[in-house]
């Protein structure tokens, strides 16, 4: 069984920083795409940024130049290091996997509140 453990969400002022973290225990094989999913209240799950076992990454237009995804595929990790937060950035942030031949693992949720 695979767990994902986020951490790092909180409160943080506008222009302020954050790192989020996920780290995947149990038995995974063939480690894919990692990324960041995120919800606010009353919207649709989003996609916010991504990263394949290339190296190659994705983000959002509206992340752009403020966000980046990392990964450190030994420790089964993902990071997303976000700068420069808006208001607009408050959600409840989840780290996803692709791994295997084709399974998906979601982690918890971490919130994040960009908030004076």
């Amino acid at each position: 069984q695979v767990q994902l453990v986020e951490s790092g969400g909180g409160l943080v002022q506008p222009g302020g920083s954050l790192r989020l973290s996920c780290a995947a225990a149990g038995t995974i094989f063939n480690l894919n795409t990692m990324g960041w999913y995120r919800q606010a209240p009353g919207k649709e799950r989003e996609l916010v940024a991504d990263i394949n076992k290339g190296g190659s990454t994705y983000y959002r237009d509206s992340v752009k130049g403020r966000f980046t995804i990392s990964r450190d595929n030994a420790k089964n990790t993902v990071y997303l290091q976000m700068n420069s937060l808006k208001p607009e950035d408050t959600a409840v942030y989840y780290c996803n996997l692709h791994w295997g031949p084709s399974f998906t693992s979601w982690g918890q949720g971490t919130q994040v509140t960009v908030s004076l």
